[in-house]
This record gives C-alpha cells, structure tokens and sequence, in this order.
C-alpha cells in the first residue's frame, strides 16, 4: 500500500503541474478573472482579474489519481461524493461571480442549502460505513454518538467547508495549510490499513503541492470556491471515516481560528457595535497590522506544521 500511496500522490502532483498551463489561460481566455471585494486590504486591488476557478485542475488531478490507482469500494464512492459534490457548489458560485462580475456569487441561502443536503447525505451514509463511534484524541478512547452521530457530522462537515473557504484568501494560504492537514489524514488512512483512504488522501495531497507551485505568491491563479469548498469537503470526510472529526480543532487549527474571527467579528459589531479586529478573517488582520502577505501564509503554516505534530501525538 505504502507504494499505491507514493505513486498517488506523485501522479496527482504531476497532473497538476501539467494542467496548470494548459488550464491557466484557458481560464484566462473567458475571462474568468477574480473579482475584490471594495472594502478588503487596498494591496489586493491588483489581484482583481487574476484566473480563479483554478480548483478544477485539483479536481481533476485527484479523480485521475484515484481512478489508477484505488479500488472503487464504498469508501472511495463516498470520498469522491462529497468532495465533487462540494465543488460542483463552489463552481456555480465562482461561475455567478464571474459571470456578472462581482465579488458575491450564489446567495448565503443557496450555499447553505446545498451544503447542508450534502452533509446530511454524508452522514448517513458515513454512519453505514463507520458506524458512529468518534475518537477522542488525547483521552485516547471512543465515544459512540449514537442518534447524535448525524447531526454531529453535519455540522463537522459544513463548518470544514466553510472554514477552507474562509481561509482562502491569501496566496497560497489554504493550499498550503490544507496539503498538511490532508498529508495528516492520508498517514492515518495508511496506519489503519485503509486503501481508499491512504489513496484518496495522497491523491489530493499531491496534487494541492502541485496547485501550490502556480498559487504561491504572486499567485498566477485562485483556486476559487471550486477548489475551496471540494478541499473542505475532501477533509471533512477523511476526518470522518478515519474517525477522526475531533482532531480537525487541532490539526486544523487555522481553519479554526479564521473562522472564529469572522463569527467574533460580526457578534461584537452587532452587539457593541466594534469590531475586535481591523478586518476578518484572522489573516486580513495581521495584513491591516503592517504584516505582509508572505510573512502572514509563512505563520499560518508553520502553526499548521505545528498542530500536525501534536495531532500525532494526541492519537499515539
């Protein structure tokens, strides 16, 4: 397995890098450029126009990958479900930006409701799979959730997505915070023994490495909601049917605290009417402080690099 593993995340590294310039001005031909927001850091006004929608060329990477080099059993079904799934919800959304040129695509609404029918598809069926026993890491021990399983999952899932998408919005930021989290997960799947997940893992893995060499700073393109919302669903499910969601607080950590930036942002403003940070999310602060944007993605990936470690540890 360990050579289904290598191979996977290689290949899915070199189909990226393959696709990247054949993709790029593809995308860059139907205009299918990045719209600012008007009230963000002044410094990304010149990213306006920049290709999104880049996170087709992760998708396509990882299916690739997976159809080499995994067995199609009920883990990989599911996997590729809710991580195509997602996509598909983040390429409408970038496709309404684009389309009529503005920084907000589909509603709040719409998002959340296709979100949501996913996630209560996912858990279902996850709890068929794995059943809902969850791992608590540190304490070492497994607590069954019993009817609470779905809801529990449900809200693991949609949190991750949103999380990844909230984090996406430097370059190279959530590429590279999510190929540590997903390499983590990948390590599980191969100590459990588990095929599909070791494959699937290593396949978005390699391939998030090989999008990272065309997003890194100065971006050449964003990976969008396409490629934002399929990361968030492809590690909450690992996370899930590796029995793991728990562990996402710590080896996610990231995604954790942009999330929760925005969520004290709007509750103080609303409350108090100030705001705790100069802007949410978390990373936009640091940027508004005078921190520039390599050094803020360098920080959140070596308190990423961090978190793997003690996730290590935590399940040991």
């Amino acid at each position: 397995m360990i050579q289904k593993m290598i191979f996977a995340t290689i290949v899915s590294f070199l189909i990226c890098v393959v696709l990247g310039p054949i993709v790029i001005p593809w995308l860059t031909k139907l205009k299918f450029g990045q719209s600012v927001r008007s009230d963000g850091p002044k410094t990304h006004l010149k990213k306006a126009g920049t290709p999104t929608m880049g996170g087709i060329i992760i998708i396509i990477s990882l299916l690739i990958a997976d159809i080499v080099f995994s067995k199609w059993d009920k883990y990989m079904a599911l996997l590729i479900t809710i991580t195509l799934g997602y996509g598909i919800i983040g390429f409408l959304d970038d496709y309404m930006k684009v389309r009529y040129k503005r920084s907000l695509g589909l509603t709040a609404r719409q998002k959340l409701l296709g979100q949501f029918a996913l996630a209560i598809l996912f858990a279902y069926f996850s709890k068929n799979i794995v059943g809902t026993d969850v791992i608590v890491p540190f304490l070492k021990r497994e607590i069954d959730l019993g009817y609470f399983y779905i809801p529990f999952i449900m809200f693991v899932v949609v949190g991750t997505v949103n999380s990844v998408n909230l984090t996406d919005g430097l370059d190279g930021l959530a590429s590279g915070v999510s190929f540590m989290v997903t390499a983590f997960f990948t390590l599980i799947g191969f100590f459990m023994n588990n095929s599909s997940l070791t494959v699937f893992g290593a396949a978005i893995t390699g391939a998030l490495l090989g999008f990272l060499k065309f997003n890194r700073y100065p971006a050449e393109v964003f990976m969008g909601d396409t490629g934002s919302l399929a990361i968030g669903g492809a590690v909450a499910a690992l996370a899930t049917m590796t029995k793991l969601p728990v562990i996402l607080v710590v080896v996610g950590i990231v995604y954790v605290a942009e999330a929760l930036s925005v969520i004290m942002q709007v509750v103080s403003f609303r409350l108090t009417g100030k705001r705790i940070f100069k802007m949410s999310p978390l990373h936009h602060h640091f940027e508004l402080s005078g921190w520039s944007e390599t050094k803020v993605v360098f920080l959140f990936w070596m308190v990423t690099l961090i978190a793997v470690f003690v996730s290590f540890y935590g399940i040991s």
